[in-house]
């Protein structure tokens, strides 16, 4: 059917140019009209894509006029014959890294080595000395004044500068500083001694750092509580004045100090337990698990008359301790309940069977194994259970925790720890428990120190948020080479002390700039976070269903593995398919195995030329061109002298042979010759530019980045894009940016859009500007690579003025009465991308120009194509996050609790109060006070920081096969006519649809991920939190020594409580009853 008064339109050419002149087709044909007899709705297939066609190709004469893009093409064209295209080899490449990466590890463990020598020494030269008296620079208090002006005990004028090195803090690179926590009295004679000790450790800090320059932190951290750090720096409480870092809670410490370890945590808690006793039992248990690390396993089980995990799903079975275990039960400990009778025994029998039956399956650490025993005494018959489980042998080490001032239990606690070569404490007070969970440590370390066994040890990546957790600090990852430092002293041998452990941080983006940038393609990305854990490589390549390659790299082989990819880019919002090749290999004398990944196709290919260093400076000055600042192209950190300069300026000194000590690969100078600035050109553009285009710019495989403006810099309509600020836009250490990607993925010559929301006071909220970015391959002996991307910035107003022209232009060509046109009244038109997302339309009102805002699309018309199951055009594809941060949820402790009034929890609350309070201040000492504050504080402070969470969100993709297509949808009483049509030489979409019939029925689509919820009790959940991963161990375990002293073995606590707090209950008891009248 057509037109009551018929319309008669040429077949368009491919890309037609149309005059506003009358113009009679000398062939007339009959145009194909899509018509839904339920409406009245027409839309004229011909015309739309005729529409299409007009405004692409109008569009792609701009572009390549502005952006260049043939210009530059042609440059390539007439130095063909001096460039040539390699295949990369990526298991050469990842081998070179591999050994490059190892010889600057190397270099750190030989500065930790020398440092534990010094340590070593220092130590068996001094002399405790309980009387003795020495001032140090205490991080906390240096440069601090009292009311006189004066500087305060320990804290002397200490002379601090910013330096770029260390993150721009502000540091002294000549001598260390001394931190201590709250808890920890910082004149105690073990600790002056220790500090005096290790002073002389300064100048190795120095020597070390000299030697190496790419040296970052190095430390000391005392096993009595002392942190000396290099460089010195001020350290700053947190809002409630409290320092809670403790250097031997920190993982570094603890791998350093202990192999590997089996814990079970038995708590008792049978209502002996009620109150305070509960409270420094709970934490214990946390201490405990921070103590922990990834290399053990722990459970934890509660007693009273009857055993019960306190989390079900890891019955009979250790976990590994992980953050996200210990955070687990870290919630599930603070819901224990007490009551009842505690009964050890079978809590003992059920701790002693799950470590026989995993070391019989060679599960867990196979290394050391102990139980962790908190309880306020025992009484019943135990030494059976020894006798069975653990006698003669004693393979698994008993520590006792007595809670409470009690000592009734003393003798019975220390006997089960002494006979067991555990270690007993007893723990009074909140404050007590640090120090006193500490000692188990000491004891597990004996073996190795009695040894000599200066392990290596190197910790799994993580995010240090809590060293100098009060500097504006920039998030980065890092990695801690640590050893242990013993003391050598004959007559401490059998004791096996430990004086602390040494270590130096080295930030992975310093092995990244080992593997410049330029020589492969970006893989997925972690992202660091400020609570992060490390990440599991199946939860990046999460493709790897049968994990071939995890395998492969933690069995430290060299190979290669083939995998299809689904890569997010634009922070998720959009989704490249690939295919990638992955080279492996391991890292010699480290834990570490190092993988590369190239994309299938011009990843494979990397572009060279053969141009002089004449050629490559001609323009290497010219202010339009920047190397990606991240990049190493020279190396500029060992010569202390080439540390200030920046890579461009490395570069020249290079060319210029102003340095014959720089070390440098200029890749891109071919990129500098062959993309001058065609200054003419510009010049010639700058006048009509105003309305069209405000920069053109351009970026290479090597990191050279152009850019030229068309307006005046104050302009621009987006100031950010291509600076720092806007690490998208631009080259870094770990990607290229957004549109070099988006653009190299795309057909080269075929321009991609996005929308870009320009920032500032004056913004409005709502998408402003556009880049349009297309690629420029070179094909050499039939190999293709992609020599560069090229694009432009133009105002989003423009790109709108440019489409509606050209619906009006080709309405005008039509010249009958009865023609829609792209009005609301006869047709809705969108401009959309490859991703659904809207960059012009007429209803504004409606459809916000640029739907993208946080992610979402609220586009009726276009969500209810994409929920139309019938429609072949966009497909759905759902990604996950498995780095995901969300907010906490409400945690709380039963589903099931009854409902009371108001006024009987308050009367109940009372009771309890009246009848606990002479306990708990005759038990508490002043020692807690600081813990509280800082307790409460954390809880706080923890309940607003965001968790790690598993997100899934969709992303929707059009078909690029499918260049046209029409159709109608199903809107409820009517029928939605649609058509959709390719614009040439670009990523964008023309979608027509007809504007009678309403599709509201249809919800909007949201882009916004959300949390995969896991429901614990569902086998699936369960089955995921009990599985053990194939992990590669530590290669050492120091477990037992048959020298070491086992009737060392600990004893009660000497903390007493402040005398006004003893006194304070009688004030109290003796006000009650005037408080109550």
């Amino acid at each position: 059917m057509v037109c009551g008064c018929s319309a008669l339109l040429p077949l368009p050419n491919p890309r037609p140019t149309i005059s506003t002149s009358c113009w009679i087709p000398r062939q007339p044909m009959p145009v194909a009209w899509a018509f839904v007899q339920k409406t009245s709705a027409k839309i004229p297939l011909e015309t739309v894509k005729l529409w299409a066609d007009t405004f692409g190709g109008d569009l792609y004469n701009t572009l390549t006029k502005y952006s260049g893009s043939l210009l530059l093409q042609k440059k390539y064209k007439d130095v063909e014959s001096s460039l040539k295209i390699e295949e990369v080899d990526g298991l050469e490449l990842v081998r070179k890294f591999s050994e490059d990466m190892e010889n600057m590890l190397r270099r750190k463990v030989e500065a930790v080595q020398n440092l534990v020598e010094a340590a070593e020494e220092a130590d068996l030269n001094h002399e405790f000395n309980e009387s003795l008296v020495f001032d140090y620079y205490n991080s906390v208090l240096i440069n601090e004044r009292d009311e006189k002006g004066n500087f305060v005990e320990l804290g002397a004028e200490f002379l601090l500068e910013s330096n770029a090195h260390f993150s721009n803090l502000p540091v002294n690179t000549s001598i260390s500083s001394v931190q201590l926590p709250t808890n920890v009295y910082n004149k105690d004679p073990d600790i002056l001694n220790g500090v005096y000790m290790s002073e002389a450790l300064n100048a190795v800090f120095v020597e070390n750092f000299q030697r190496d320059p790419t040296l970052t932190w190095q430390y000391f951290g005392s096993a009595t509580g002392f942190f000396r750090i290099y460089p010195g720096i001020k350290w700053t409480p947190d809002e409630n004045g409290v320092i809670t870092f403790d250097c031997r809670n920190r993982g570094w410490y603890i791998q350093a100090a202990t192999s590997p370890k089996d814990i079970v945590i038995l708590v008792d808690v049978s209502g002996s337990m009620k109150g305070l006793r509960m409270t420094i039992a709970k934490h214990t248990i946390t201490t405990i698990l921070d103590t922990l690390g990834e290399n053990d396993f722990v459970n934890i089980i509660a007693y009273n008359d009857y055993v019960h995990y306190i989390e079900p799903c890891f019955k009979g079975i250790l976990v590994q301790a992980d953050r996200d275990n210990r955070e687990h039960f870290k919630l599930l400990v603070e819901e224990l309940m007490v009551k009842g009778v505690g009964v050890v025994d079978q809590a003992l029998r059920e701790a002693f069977q799950i470590l026989k039956q995993f070391q019989e399956a060679k599960q867990g650490s196979l290394c050391n194994q102990a139980v962790m025993l908190i309880s306020d005494g025992a009484v019943e018959d135990y030494e059976p259970v020894f006798e069975k489980y653990n006698w003669p042998d004693c393979k698994v080490r008993v520590f006792t925790y007595l809670i409470g001032r009690e000592v009734s239990f003393a003798d019975r606690m220390k006997w089960i720890a002494c006979n067991n070569k555990g270690y007993y404490t007893q723990i009074s007070t909140l404050a007590d428990t640090q120090e006193n969970v500490m000692e188990y440590l000491h004891v597990l370390s004996r073996p190795m120190v009695i040894n000599h066994d200066h392990d290596i040890i190197w910790t799994e990546a993580y995010m240090d948020s809590k060293l100098l957790s009060s500097q504006a600090q920039s998030l980065m990852l890092l990695t801690t080479v640590a050893m242990p430092v013993f003391s050598k002293k004959n007559e401490t041998r059998s004791h096996g002390i430990l004086l602390g452990v040494v270590g130096s941080d080295v930030a992975l983006r310093e092995l990244m700039k080992l593997a410049p940038r330029y020589k492969y393609r970006e893989g997925k990305k972690l992202k660091p976070k400020p609570n992060y854990n490390s990440v599991d490589l199946s939860e990046v390549e999460w493709e790897d269903q049968a994990e071939s390659l995890r395998t492969a790299m933690i069995n430290r082989e060299t190979g290669t593995l083939s995998m299809d990819v689904k890569v997010p880019m634009d922070k998720g919002k959009r989704v490249l398919f690939l295919t990638n090749d992955y080279f492996f290999t391991d890292i010699s004398d480290t834990p570490f195995s190092l993988g590369v990944v190239l994309s299938r196709g011009h990843g494979e290919y990397i572009l060279l030329g053969n141009t002089s260093v004449e050629e490559g400076l001609h323009d290497l000055l010219h202010p339009d061109l920047a190397l990606a600042s991240d990049w190493i192209y020279c190396i500029t950190d060992i010569d202390p002298d080439h540390r200030k300069l920046s890579q461009l300026e490395a570069v020249i000194r290079f060319l210029t042979r102003e340095d014959a000590d720089l070390e440098c690969e200029c890749c891109h100078l071919c990129d500098c010759f062959v993309t001058p600035p065609h200054q003419g050109e510009e010049d010639l553009l700058w006048g009509e530019a105003e309305q069209v285009v405000d920069m053109a710019f351009l970026g290479t495989r090597a990191g050279l980045l152009r850019s030229s403006l068309f307006v005046g810099s104050e302009k621009v309509s987006d100031r950010k894009f291509l600076t720092p600020e806007d690490e998208a836009s631009v080259f870094t250490l770990d990607s290229f940016p957004l549109w070099y990607r988006q653009a190299s993925e795309h057909p080269a010559g075929s321009f991609v859009f996005n929308l870009r929301w320009a920032e500032g006071p004056e913004s409005t909220g709502e998408p402003t500007v556009v880049t349009a970015s297309t690629a420029v391959a070179v094909t050499v002996d039939k190999k293709t690579a992609i020599a560069a991307a090229v694009g432009v910035q133009m105002k989003l107003e423009f790109l709108q003025r440019k489409f509606w022209a050209a619906t009006r232009q080709v309405g005008q060509v039509g010249n009958s009465p009865c023609f829609p046109g792209c009005r609301p009244s006869d047709l809705d038109c969108f401009v959309i991308d490859n991703n659904g997302f809207i960059l012009i339309s007429k209803r504004s009102h409606e459809v916000p120009l640029g739907i993208v805002v946080n992610g979402r699309s609220a586009s009726k018309v276009w969500g209810s194509l994409r929920t139309h199951h019938s429609l072949r055009l966009i497909f759905r594809v759902t990604m996950y996050d498995y780095q995901a941060m969300c907010k906490p949820s409400s945690h709380h402790h039963s589903a099931a609790q009854p409902l009371v009034s108001p006024i009987s929890a308050f009367l109940t609350a009372t009771r309890w109060l009246l009848q606990e309070l002479v306990l708990f201040l005759l038990e508490w000492s002043v020692w807690g006070s600081w813990y509280d504050r800082g307790a409460e504080a954390h809880k706080q402070k923890k309940q607003d920081q965001l968790q790690p969470c598993d997100t899934e969100y969709p992303v929707f993709v059009y078909q690029p096969a499918i260049r046209e297509a029409n159709g109608i949808i199903e809107c409820g009483p009517c029928q939605k006519v649609f058509v959709v049509q390719q614009i040439p030489n670009s990523n964008l979409l023309l979608l027509v649809t007809d504007p009678t019939c309403d599709c509201s029925i249809f919800p909007p689509v949201l882009q916004e991920a959300t949390e995969v919820k896991y429901i614990l009790q569902s086998s699936g959940m369960c089955a995921r939190m009990r599985s053990q991963k194939l992990r590669r161990r530590p290669d050492s375990c120091h477990a037992f020594h048959p020298e070491e002293n086992a009737q060392d073995c600990g004893g009660a606590s000497d903390t007493s409580a402040s005398l006004p707090l003893l006194l304070l209950p009688l004030c109290v008891w003796g006000l009650l009853p005037h408080l109550l009248r």
